[in-house]
């Protein structure tokens, strides 16, 4: 078992696997929940398969984890709320006096796992089952019998993720009696007739209770077992037969689907990340933070409400063969549950390495300096080539040194590695690519359950560029950007730029429980554990913290819940004795100055402070966690949104020196625009600055003015 889940078996690419689990986690269905029986409640009991898992999750877990967190009261304790989160993610199917009841089981289930006794959990989800029942049941009621008035002062909390449990099952009631009536009110301020939201309502609700009771006791086993691995840490998970079945794909990494990462937030289905490469990315209409609330198949296809329904049972209407098309109604990241619908239309394809190649171009600023800058979307390597002998195999490193070299022939001043929204990839390719700019030496640390200590250190001697450097970075560059930004900042060789990043310096490794468990022809499932962390070779981790830039847009995140940070139970930031290495003479001394100029640029800047405008309008959209009932202060509301948007997307423009759009003009009018990217420009200018003397330098060198 140790060798199945040693870090250095995985040496070449310790996280490539538990990445792409988690990715196809979402890019692929879980199950065809929509042609799956009914489950009778006498089904709903652990079988002999669960308990052997159990056995072997427990021994996997307590030996290799990285962490080593004891099976003990206080886990029970966190493992009953992290069930009852999985079940009840909105607080609005139980009741406090249920959590009451479940108590009983609060010191107790650590004592029941060891026992292999499941029956505690499978009686907490049989009584989630029946108040699904009861409160589906309460809203057909309401939907048929009430007649709402929506001149009506009240209001209606729609995120109730950090709200108290209700009380009892009258102040239940009341929850869903305002529920009910706002998704009467919303569907009414969309134009949609008395019958049609009757029927869509009806079907929605109804929708909950039959995907509710098509679950089965694999099901209820991966969110008990999972409520357990995740108090642990929140990268180790289980994998039950049905999830795992979807997941044999090639290192080479083509997938078919439409190339975005999904999560299921409350009644809503959000994009978490778009795949580089795949159909959303490039259509360039679906992005991070969008809400998806219907589904359609074709270009004319019956949009489907999909408000309320499991994020296993939306995927399944996204994906779909390669070539075929599906609509998507959204609403736009930024705009709040009350933004204005828009529907966009993709074809799904394959996502191949080949359409996430990095790519090149040539920033001219207003000073005339040009700065090359190479966008990296992952670290990539086509394994299977390279294992064939294929000396012209794609990756990342092979790529960006054609790339440097071509812009060293245009003689650029300097070159800017913008890695946002790089989620990782390869750690092989992040080694080879820290090597282009650096000499020799290690580039990132990794440590194991054991306190053992391997070194990774630059796998090819020799510089390809040697010339000023900047890495732009983002909240969403994690992992294998990480280890690079990190190397890079620890080196000296190049001014870090952006926001700080995700935070994930950990190492995951998938166990197939069915290697252990002889004499069955049952699949026990997978289990995705984390066996090391990362660490920089100043010693520091990205692991919690991320990479904190050198120079920090007022971009990030204020609240400081972004990435690793802001998941429960991630892994604290830690640190280690520092490997030997020979950081470059870089001018570091001038980073106090390069920030003071960037800041004061900034202020007088107009399109990066409207960008700040704009960033600031989605934060708080994106805080809200109530709407109104009245429907004159709703329409009040989003017709606020409407012009606060449409007055910016003119300031924008006027900014750009392009005419103003009337208020009322087709949304295609706006798309006529070319992007300007606000950041990236900003990335060069502190770059500028950097490798530009000051007038006292001048005077000091003898420098010509």
């Amino acid at each position: 078992m140790h060798d199945l889940i040693s870090p250095r078996k995985q040496s070449k690419n310790p996280f490539r696997a538990a990445w792409l689990y988690g990715l196809l986690l979402v890019l692929f269905s879980l199950g065809l929940q929509a042609k799956t029986p009914l489950v009778p409640e006498s089904q709903l009991v652990p079988a002999q398969r669960h308990l052997e898992a159990t056995d072997y999750i427990i021994h996997i877990i307590q030996t290799y984890h990285y962490k080593n967190k004891p099976l003990n009261d206080a886990l029970s304790s966190q493992i009953l709320d992290a069930y009852l989160k999985n079940l009840d993610p909105n607080r609005s199917i139980f009741t406090m006096q249920d959590v009451q009841d479940f108590n009983e089981y609060r010191y107790k289930l650590d004592d029941d796992l060891k026992d292999d006794d499941l029956d505690p959990a499978f009686k907490i989800f049989r009584i989630f089952r029946h108040r699904v029942d009861d409160r589906v049941s309460y809203a057909l009621k309401i939907l048929n019998t009430d007649k709402f008035d929506f001149n009506v002062d009240e209001d209606y909390r729609f995120d109730r993720r950090k709200a108290a449990w209700a009380a009892n099952d009258k102040a239940l009631d009341e929850i869903w009696r305002k529920r009910v009536k706002n998704d009467w009110l919303t569907l009414l301020l969309a134009d949609k007739k008395p019958d049609s939201i009757k029927e869509t309502l009806s079907k929605r609700y109804e929708r909950l209770r039959t995907s509710t009771f098509q679950l089965n006791s694999n099901d209820v086993f991966q969110s008990f077992i999972n409520a357990y691995t995740m108090s642990i840490e929140p990268h180790t998970a289980y994998f039950s037969p049905r999830t795992s079945e979807n997941f044999d794909i090639s290192m080479r990494l083509s997938l078919e689907g439409i190339g975005a990462v999904l999560r299921g937030e409350t009644d809503y289905t959000t994009v978490q990340e778009i795949i580089p490469g795949g159909p959303a990315d490039l259509s360039h209409e679906l992005h991070a933070e969008d809400k998806i609330i219907g589904v359609g198949q074709g270009k004319d296809g019956k949009m489907v409400d999909v408000i309320g329904w499991r994020l296993d049972d939306v995927v399944d209407r996204i994906r779909g063969p390669k070539g075929s098309v599906v609509r998507l109604e959204i609403i736009p990241k930024g705009t709040g549950v009350e933004g204005p619908n828009k529907v966009i239309t993709l074809t799904r394809n394959e996502i191949k390495l080949e359409e996430q190649a990095a790519k090149s171009d040539i920033l001219t600023l207003p000073s005339g300096r040009r700065f090359g800058v190479i966008d990296v979307p992952t670290f990539y390597s086509d394994f299977a080539a390279h294992a064939r002998g294929d000396k012209n195999y794609t990756s990342t490193t092979r790529d960006v040194r054609k790339l440097l070299a071509g812009l060293k022939k245009e003689k650029v001043s300097g070159v800017i590695i913008d890695l946002r929204g790089n989620g990782g990839g390869s750690l092989s390719e992040a080694l080879e690519m820290t090597g282009l700019f650096i000499d020799k030496g290690p580039i990132v640390q990794t440590k194991d359950a054991t306190g053992r200590i391997d070194i990774n250190m630059d796998p090819e001697p020799g510089i390809d560029y040697g010339g000023p450097l900047a890495v732009l970075v983002d909240r969403n560059s994690a992992s294998a950007s990480e280890i690079f930004a990190g190397a890079i900042q620890d080196y000296h060789r190049g001014i870090i730029v952006g926001e700080p990043t995700f935070g994930k310096g950990t190492v995951q490794s998938i166990v197939d429980l069915n290697r252990f468990i002889r004499d069955s022809d049952e699949d026990h499932g997978r289990l995705k554990t984390t066996v090391a962390q990362f660490f920089r070779v100043s010693g520091s981790s990205n692991q919690h913290r991320g990479v904190i830039p050198d120079v920090i847009y007022p971009t990030a995140d204020k609240n400081d819940d972004q990435g690793e940070r802001g998941l429960p139970n991630a892994l604290p930031w830690e640190q280690i004795k520092p490997a030997r290495y020979t950081p470059a003479n870089a001018p570091i001394d001038q980073y106090d100055r390069v920030r003071r100029q960037f800041q004061e640029r900034i202020k007088h800047e107009k399109l990066f402070q409207l960008l700040l405008k704009e960033h600031k309008l989605a934060e708080d959209a994106n805080e809200q966690t109530t709407v109104s009932l009245m429907e004159s202060k709703r329409k009040d509301e989003r017709e606020k949104m409407r012009v606060t948007r449409h007055e910016l997307q003119n300031e924008f423009r006027k900014a750009q020196g392009l005419k103003p759009i009337p208020m009322n003009a087709p949304e295609a009018e706006y798309e006529k625009i070319k992007p300007v990217d606000i950041l990236l420009n900003e990335c060069a200018r502190i770059l500028q600055d950097l490798i530009t003397p000051t007038p006292e330098q001048r005077t000091a060198s003898n420098l010509p003015s």
